[in-house]
């Protein structure tokens, strides 16, 4: 089974990823990812509860949880749909992101501890079987624990509660992107990702940072950035 550990560096102490409520959350979060529950889709609770083999409870806990992230719209005697894929969200989201992301990975190479890094570069360690057998899932899993682990490392918990909800809308857009891509596209956003991990170990924030930026496919002119602090 898919696990996304990301309940574990969502900086909600009341979220352990070994409560039932975090399991049910990461289950529905990756079909919302993977649009196995598709935009606009009406989310029923007692057959969610079926399909994750869940409580009620872990259920609407879940799903309140996903919709202070936006990603699920619950409305009083209407229920609770699927959001929608907005690019005016997604373009808001990305922007935020190409602000905080980079500093992220600037504060993760002054403060990440050996921990930290080893389960940065861990991350992707099967990447390539994954790459070559077109595994979305896997690789969208492997993705989120990745910037998870980065801005879990960075120190700044305030920046990781922002950070990660918007991780997770993006990877709706890069599932529906990467769709097409053949094994070389997927294995290059990999090593991408494996730069990033290198220059973190390296503690070099201003290459941390670049590297990252690299993967958002940022330009240096585009970000304003803020100092990394002592």
């Amino acid at each position: 089974m898919l696990v996304l550990d990301v309940c574990s560096s969502s900086g909600l102490e009341d979220w352990s990823p070994d409560l039932q409520k975090a399991k049910v959350y990461e289950k529905i979060l990756l079909d919302l990812i993977l649009g196995e529950l598709p935009p606009g889709a009406r989310l029923d609770e007692q057959s969610l509860a079926a399909r994750y083999d869940a409580g009620l409870a872990g259920v609407r806990d879940a799903l309140g949880r996903l919709a202070l992230e936006g990603l699920v719209i619950r409305r009083a005697r209407s229920g609770t749909t699927v959001a929608p894929l907005d690019l005016v969200d997604l373009r808001q989201g990305y922007e935020a992101r190409a602000l905080i992301e980079p500093h992220c990975a600037g504060l993760a190479a002054r403060h990440a501890s050996k921990a930290d890094i080893a389960a940065i570069k861990a991350v992707f360690d099967d990447a390539e079987a994954a790459a070559k057998a077109r595994d979305l899932p896997a690789l969208v899993a492997m993705d989120q624990r990745f910037h998870a682990a980065v801005a879990r490392a960075s120190g700044n918990l305030a920046l990781a509660r922002i950070l990660i909800p918007l991780q997770h809308k993006a990877a709706r857009f890069w599932v529906f992107s990467f769709g097409g891509a053949t094994e070389a596209e997927l294995m290059a956003d990999i090593e991408q990702h494996r730069e990033v991990a290198d220059v973190i170990a390296s503690g070099d924030v201003e290459a941390s940072r670049a590297a990252m930026m690299r993967v958002l496919s940022v330009t240096p002119e585009a970000v304003q950035r803020p100092p990394v602090e002592a």
